[in-house]
């Protein structure tokens, strides 16, 4: 008998368009501003309209194959996303520049890639590949040569600098300082100029961006929203949350739809947490999703230790007591792990395409919305 639903949120109750539009726009922005790599072949721009946006985001993703790569190797970070997306045009680049400057192009991939390091390669770029393609589409094609999953795919990042560049590195990770890069300047288009600093802890790098926090999208109104998670609470069900979202963008937009307080606060957790865990115990990295970091800290409790929730014996005892419900391959592996039945919503970035991929998966509940959370309970 099911007691405690843990719910994501992207592609469950709010569009994961905006995040994605982000991730676009933060990739762009790191290859094309004069802030970052500066290279030719587009204009930046912090205040892109919405025309603008949509032509960035067909481009980066090429009309989101490569995004829906990503989310089909289990990843569903949008840190993540930016992180290999960006970096694997930086090893590109450093291939590009291999002829005129040799072994020192390739050598930054050895090291940390930092904004020093990135001024460097702008500089290089400049002076001697003006005429650089950023081709996004042969991100797919180099990744699908390899099996890499889940963190594996941003390892497998070393894979690919050592058969492009044949230098051999270690660089390539979420504990690296380009990582950080990426999900900083994230945070900055997510959050804009106003709220970044409560995330990151500094002002924006590029002024100019106003976010995308209250431009949030339900999936299905708030009114519906809120009659399906006061009906679970007043039935006695455990409601929790596990999502790849930091916390203030987590409990703003929800706190908006008036959705948060049917929450147990002590099972909110989100990326912030994830993080903070990382930094205690960095050994144990990546702990995004698929990792079951997010969800069994929400169902054992923000209060339980890091150390204490990463050595719960998996699977649990009571797994048919506990309902995770997500859009994504990476909720479901985290809730195999855990070992607690899931329920896909069809609400995600392909929709109802999704349905043979859970069916194969062989998801135990298959539904057109969170709403239908109700039918498998009653």
């Amino acid at each position: 008998m099911i007691k405690t639903i843990l719910f994501d949120v992207d592609g469950v109750m709010l569009s994961e368009e905006r995040y994605f539009d982000a991730s676009a726009l933060t990739v762009w922005e790191m290859l094309h501003s004069p802030r970052y790599l500066g290279l030719a072949g587009d204009t930046f721009t912090p205040s892109p309209d919405e025309a603008e946006i949509r032509r960035v985001r067909k481009l980066v993703f090429a009309d989101d194959e490569v995004l829906s790569f990503i989310k089909s190797r289990g990843i569903n970070s949008n840190w993540d996303m930016v992180f290999l997306t960006f970096a694997y045009q930086v090893i590109r680049l450093c291939e590009a520049l291999k002829p005129a400057l040799g072994q020192q192009a390739t050598d930054l991939l050895a090291g940390q890639l930092n904004r020093a390091q990135l001024a460097r390669l702008s500089e290089w770029a400049k002076a001697y590949v003006p005429d650089f393609s950023i081709e996004y589409a042969k991100f797919t094609k180099d990744f699908a040569r390899g099996s890499a999953q889940k963190a594996e795919m941003l390892l497998y990042l070393n894979q690919i600098a050592f058969e492009r560049c044949g230098v051999v590195t270690n660089a390539f990770s979420r504990n690296s300082d380009l990582w950080r890069l990426c999900q900083e300047t994230f945070q900055e288009w997510y959050l804009g100029d106003e709220r970044v600093a409560a995330s990151i802890g500094r002002e924006t790098h590029q002024p100019g961006k106003k976010g995308f926090l209250t431009d949030e999208i339900p999936i299905v109104s708030p009114e519906e929203l809120q009659k399906l998670f006061r009906t679970l609470k007043d039935k006695g069900y455990t409601l929790g949350i596990g999502t790849g979202r930091p916390t203030i963008e987590t409990h703003v937009p929800l706190s908006e739809l008036k959705v948060l307080e049917f929450f147990d606060p002590e099972r909110v957790v989100t990326a912030s947490h994830v993080l903070e865990a990382e930094e205690e115990i960095p050994a144990s990295a990546p702990l995004s999703k698929p990792h079951p970091f997010s969800y069994l800290k929400g169902l054992l409790g923000l209060s339980t230790p890091n150390r204490e929730v990463l050595d719960q014996s998996l699977p649990i005892a009571n797994g048919d007591e506990v309902l995770i419900v997500g859009d994504s391959l990476a909720d479901l592996m985290a809730a195999r792990a855990i070992g607690c039945r899931f329920a896909a919503t069809l609400t995600g970035l392909t929709g109802q395409e999704a349905r043979r991929k859970f069916e194969d998966e062989q998801a135990d509940y298959i539904l057109n919305d969170v709403r239908e959370v109700l039918s498998i309970l009653e």
